[in-house]
Formats: C-alpha cells, structure tokens, sequence
C-alpha cells in the first residue's frame, strides 16, 4: 500500500468508528503506520470494548497496511503519554496525531448538570490537549537534538464550537477551546517542524444520527455527501509532507465541500482615547453593532443583510 503517506506513522484518537476509523482506513490506504486508538465507549462515554478498534486494526492489515490497537483514556494524562509511546514502541516514530476521539451529552443550559458539562470538556478538550502535549514534547525534543522534524497535527473541531448551536453549550464550548488551541499551538510548535490544524467535520455517524438536520436529505445514487469516509482525505492530506505550508487553519469539511472557516476579528471600532462613561455608550455601541457583519449561522453562512 503506497500514497502520500508512505513511510509516516500516525496516532488515531476514536478511530474505531464513524469518522476515526475512515480515517486510520485511509492513512493506512495511503501507505501510514497506524496506531487505532479507541475505548470502544458509547456515544455518551460510557462502557469501553476493545473489540471495536481491533477490528479496524484486521481490517487495515487485509487491505495490507500495518496497524496496531490502543485502549488508552486520552483524557487521562498518563495514558496520553502511553498512546504516543506505543507509536514508537510500534514503529519507531511518530509524524502525525489526529485528535478525533469525542463524546455527547446534549442538553440545554438549564437543564445541564455539572457532571455532563465536565465530562464533554474532559473527553474533548483535556482529550485533545494530552496527547498533543507529549506529541509535542517528543517532537521538541527530536528537533532540539537536531533531528529533522516534518510533523503534523490535525485536530476536530466542530460548527458547533466555531459557529453555535443550541443544546450543545458543553460540547460547543470544548470545540470552540479546540480550535482556539489549534492557533496558539501552531504558532508554538512551528520553530519544532510541526503543523497544527482542524477540521470541522459533518457527517452521519452515531453522534450524530439522531440530529433533525440530517432527517429527510437526498442523497445522489452516486455519492452519498453523509458518509464519514468523505472527511479522511482532507485530514490524510494535512498529515502529508505536501501540506507543510499549512498550518494554524480550520477546515469546514463535508461530502466533497471544503471551505476554509474564518475565525474571529476586529470589526469596527471606536476609540474615544479616554475612559467611557457607561452612560455614553448607549449612543455607541448599537451603532457598532449595526455596522458589524453579524455572526454566521450553524451552517457557517453569514446571513446577508
């Protein structure tokens, strides 16, 4: 199995279902070392099973790529810390970590408890900060020894976190930190030879089947723009030695739609060079305010006026 990856190895957070496993398929398609991460956990995080990340783990080796399986909590420090050294303990190295592992607990505000909100936070964020950071250390380590470094980052993010949506404030607001990190770590770890992206990524899987959005929609007898396959080869291609020179961006990605997600920026502005009075802003702010483009919609579009 040869492609664009030849010679790379990889570490795959939840890859043994959905949008993770088209991922470790497609690397390893592509000629990558994979290391299939997954606790095997329900939707909501709860249970574990290593069945299904061996399974996938089979499946890469028929197709006659090479794999092997981890059960690692990757919102557990230490664990993280074990993920990125069964890659070198496997294959000798480590080129590119996609941080894809993610569960739910939808809920409304007033409705959500303390726990949800922690455990969405822990899985996604403390998830996708804990192997990055010994990624990362293991990579700072390599340059500083002299070693050449062509490393890769890929992180999941999602419209939820970058654009909003209702009931998902938990979920929302650890996509929003991970896209926030995937900047700051690119313009950290780029002196090391590593690159730090994000995807945003929308398909049907068991996240999200039960969401009204997906209800109802056509799909071409050809192509099927819901499937979670359709997300690996924009990620594969940001693990490659061709994507050096892209980093610190996020990627909305579905079906075969790619778009590049414009993050936040200084919109207009005022400066009286002097301490406001809160009573004069009332003449001030809804005028900024009328002039700003307003904040995009769910799907990203920003409504024009």
């Amino acid at each position: 199995m040869t492609g664009i990856m030849d010679g790379r190895v990889v570490v795959i957070t939840g890859a043994a279902r959905g949008i993770g496993r088209g991922h470790a398929v497609e690397f390893a398609r592509q000629g990558a070392k994979v290391v299939v991460n997954d606790l095997g956990a329900k939707v909501d995080g709860s249970g574990s099973s290593d069945g299904p990340a061996g399974e996938v783990v089979e499946e890469i080796r028929a197709l006659g790529g090479e794999a092997v399986a981890n059960g690692e909590d990757i919102s557990d420090f230490d664990g993280a810390g074990r993920l990125v050294r069964s890659a070198l303990d496997a294959f000798g190295d480590l080129h590119v970590l996609v941080n894809n592992a993610g569960i739910l607990r939808d809920r409304m505000l007033v409705n959500m408890s303390a726990e949800e909100w922690d455990a969405v936070i822990r899985v996604h964020l403390r998830g996708t900060f804990s192997p990055l950071r010994h990624a990362a250390a293991y990579w700072r380590e390599r340059a500083k020894a002299g070693s050449p470094v062509q490393a890769a980052v890929i992180n999941t993010t999602s419209s939820s976190g970058i654009y909003g949506n209702p009931g998902q404030g938990n979920y929302g607001a650890a996509k929003a930190g991970i896209a926030a990190l995937t900047v700051i770590a690119a313009q950290e770890l780029g002196r090391y030879g590593v690159t730090v992206n994000a995807v945003a990524p929308a398909a049907l899987t068991r996240m999200t089947e039960d969401l009204p959005r997906w209800s109802g929609e056509l799909v071409h007898d050809r192509f099927d723009p819901r499937t979670p396959e359709n997300i690996a080869p924009l990620v594969v291609w940001l693990g490659s030695l061709e994507a050096r020179g892209i980093t610190g961006r996020v990627f909305n990605v579905r079906g075969g739609h790619i778009s590049v997600a414009e993050g936040w920026h200084a919109g207009p502005g005022v400066d009286k060079d002097a301490r406001w009075d809160p009573a004069e802003l009332g003449g001030v702010i809804p005028d900024l305010v009328a002039k700003a483009a307003p904040n995009a919609g769910t799907d990203g579009v920003v409504p024009q006026l």
